[in-house]
């Protein structure tokens, strides 16, 4: 059984700009770090991997490869978007910050369950952080569709 997230690993251009975003802005520090010289077929590389850690114990990490190709692009947010929770100061405080430190800021989107800000990283991914709305409990609530009922429809719309 699948118990949780222990990390999604990406590729990064430079681990020192990355860990300066990612450490330094962002606040997930640097948890582990470990070159990787041979894969597991044998083959001689050069690699370093490294983890950036939430408070959940899940963590994002990077891999280094100068000697492999790689295309990194400024990723569209429905093509590649990572998606953190903190609560609403901390987005509105990041928002800020994001703008102070001349760091491409976005938002706020409300998505009426949570509200979002963007950032793009050094390596061209989109960072969103998200906060969840506070219900309120006298707002009657609408009957939503059942999110297997919303996906077939979708899926006999563009089929």
């Amino acid at each position: 059984m699948i118990k949780g997230l222990h990390h999604n690993a990406y590729r990064c251009r430079n681990s020192e700009e990355t860990r300066k975003f990612y450490e330094d802005f962002l606040g997930l520090p640097l948890v582990r770090a470990f070159g990787i010289e041979e894969s597991k077929t044998g083959r001689e590389t050069a690699a370093l991997h490294t983890f950036y850690q939430l408070d959940d114990g899940s963590a994002l990490a990077f891999f280094e490869v100068p000697s492999m190709a790689f295309e990194f692009k400024n990723q569209h947010d429905y093509d590649l978007h990572i998606a953190l929770e903190v609560t609403m100061d901390d987005m509105m405080a990041m928002f800020e910050k994001g703008k102070a430190a001349g760091i491409e800021t976005r938002g706020v989107a409300d998505h009426n369950f949570i509200k979002s800000i963007y950032f793009r990283d050094p390596n061209g991914y989109v960072i969103e952080l998200t906060a969840p709305v506070e219900k309120d409990p006298s707002a009657e609530q609408s009957e939503k569709p059942a999110p297997r009922d919303v996906l077939n429809r979708w899926s006999d719309l563009h089929s």
